[in-house]
């Protein structure tokens, strides 16, 4: 997993990108946790989801949102990271132009982030979005959502509601034309503490569904 330097909005932002050793592989970009909680790139669900990725030959990155490790800048509430993300993938797209598709994964500050890209960038065509903090920020701009995706929730999760997050899933699964999945983890907390191995599972059950040649959803 080399480390990458590269621009972003307020100078230069850290990650680590793993090119795919084939020919217009997809890309996947992974986002982190919130920055003033603690949340990097080094994050063990964003580095859970990351090899993951990278497992099933795309080309990945993960990144350090502004003022995180050695990303240039400082917390910007969510619209500077917005303007972070959209700079990432611009670079993987630069240094990777013939990817067959684009893919976005976040955990919590991390999938609201992946969340508002989707409705910047059409070439995503899939994300995976892990605690989404639905009762802690407005989600109308998802209007509608232009990709099909997975919500995964813990039930124990007490800083993330169960309950905000199915009002989510169930406000977006009226939207014509696109599917969302939604899987709930019994007793996990916020931090799947003691069930990340039940988190990548339901990740890689999606993943599986979704790259299967006979999938209809695109």
């Amino acid at each position: 997993m080399p480390s990458v330097i590269f621009p972003g909005p307020e100078g230069r932002l850290e990650g680590r990108f793993q090119p795919s050793p084939r020919p217009r592989a997809p890309v996947a970009m992974i986002l982190h946790p919130h920055p003033q909680a603690g949340g990097t790139m080094n994050d063990r669900i964003t580095q859970a989801l990351y090899k993951d990725f990278v497992a099933r030959g795309f080309a990945t990155l993960r990144f350090n949102f502004r003022g995180v490790g050695r990303s240039q800048g400082a917390f910007d509430n969510g619209i500077g990271e917005l303007s972070d993300a959209a700079s990432a993938l611009d670079w993987v797209q630069s240094i990777h132009p013939e990817a067959s598709s684009t893919w976005i994964a976040g955990y919590s500050f991390g999938a609201l982030i992946g969340m508002q890209l989707l409705m910047r960038r059409p070439e995503i065509r899939g994300f995976i979005s892990i605690a989404p903090p639905a009762n802690m920020y407005d989600f109308t701009f998802l209007a509608p959502c232009p990709a099909s995706g997975i919500i995964i929730q813990g039930m124990g999760d007490t800083v993330v509601t169960p309950n905000s997050v199915q009002k989510l899933v169930d406000k977006l699964r009226t939207q014509r034309h696109i599917t969302i999945n939604h899987d709930e983890i019994p007793r996990a907390n916020h931090f799947f503490e003691h069930e990340i191995e039940e988190l990548m599972g339901s990740v890689d059950k999606y993943l599986d569904f979704r790259l299967s040649p006979e999938c209809t959803i695109r």
